[in-house]
Formats: structure tokens, C-alpha cells, sequence
């Protein structure tokens, strides 16, 4: 559970992690046009630079998409699914 906690802070990637990838992914585009001429290495760091830069910007919006809010948001709607049936269940005994 530790492991898991130093890559993800607060619902995102941790800030050296996104550096990370987004440095890893810069520097294999970089030597794949350069040196290796290769179109799937290429596209592996232009992942990995995506993937940097989609997670910086999703913790600049405020956005968490490693939190566990889905599961407040499946238990509300249980909640009104049982106030709607103690309604339906009051209408039809009156």
C-alpha cells in the first residue's frame, strides 16, 4: 500500500512522476527521430510525454482520476433508490 502511495498523491500522479514521464517521453522521441529512425518507438514516447502532460493538467483543474469518489456517488444512489421506494410504497397504501 506504501508502493502505491509514493506514485499517487491526492487522487493524482505525484508531481516527480509526471516529470518523469513527461522527460522520458520527450527524450525517447528525441532519440527515436534522431538516432533510431523508429515510428513505434516514437509513438511509445509520445505516450509517455501524453500521459505527463494529460496528468499535470488534470491536477491543475482540480480533477482526481485515481480517487475513490465513485463509490460516495454509487452509495447516494442507493439512498434515493430506497427513499423512492419507501414513497412508492406510501402512495400505494393510502
Amino acid at each position: 500500500m506504501n508502493t502505491v502511495k509514493m506514485f499517487i498523491k491526492d487522487g493524482n500522479f505525484a508531481p516527480w512522476l509526471r516529470t518523469v514521464f513527461i522527460m522520458l517521453g520527450a527524450s525517447v522521441v528525441y532519440i527515436s527521430l534522431k538516432y533510431i529512425d523508429s515510428v513505434f518507438l516514437m509513438t511509445f514516447g509520445l505516450v509517455l510525454a501524453a500521459l505527463g502532460g494529460y496528468s499535470s493538467r488534470a491536477k491543475m483543474l482540480g480533477l482526481k482520476p485515481f480517487d475513490n469518489a465513485y463509490k460516495k456517488v454509487k452509495d447516494s444512489y442507493k439512498e434515493d433508490e430506497n427513499k423512492k421506494n419507501e414513497a412508492d410504497q406510501d402512495k400505494n397504501s393510502s
